[in-house]
């Protein structure tokens, strides 16, 4: 029953080994907990097994544990978990500047504050608002450009 629990926690520390490797590197949570149960099998052997036993399992715990590393922390490991599908349009592929000038008129689809949406000849912009906030079916004017937003103000 002693050499299940000696197996038991040297299989538990290469757990925890890798997780602090892949899951929560810098955390060290997975090191502190892979090093008691590494410690705790070691014991083990050494108080029931004697010193051969003992060395042996400081033995298979580093190569186990050098093998681990090596297989955590190689890039093809990992490939087959990670995302693989490219995204390859944007919703705004074109500047609003490059449509759009400067005193076009639309109507804000939702509340500006001070960011929000505006439609200008049938298309939808993100747009900022100049001044306070702008609710929702009023009349704008375009009046500038940040970016990938236009910046508006209300008609009043």
């Amino acid at each position: 029953m002693e050499l299940f629990y000696i197996i038991l926690l040297v299989f538990l520390g290469l757990l925890f080994l890798v997780a602090e490797l892949v899951l929560l590197p810098g955390v060290s949570i997975g090191a502190i907990l892979s090093l008691v149960c590494y410690g705790g099998s070691i014991y083990l052997a050494f108080r029931d097994f004697g010193t051969a036993a003992g060395v042996t399992v400081i033995v298979v715990i580093l190569l186990l544990s050098l093998v681990a590393v090596v297989v955590s922390l190689r890039a093809k490991t990992w490939q087959r978990f990670s995302l693989k599908q490219e995204i390859r349009s944007s919703s705004m592929s074109v500047l609003p500047a490059e449509e759009l000038r400067i005193g076009q008129h639309g109507v804000t689809l939702s509340r500006l504050s001070p960011m929000g949406k505006v439609e200008i000849d049938g298309k939808v912009y993100e747009a900022k608002s100049t001044g306070a906030y702008v609710d929702p079916r009023q009349e704008i004017e375009v009046v500038g450009f940040e970016n990938f937003s236009v910046i508006v103000k209300t008609l009043q």
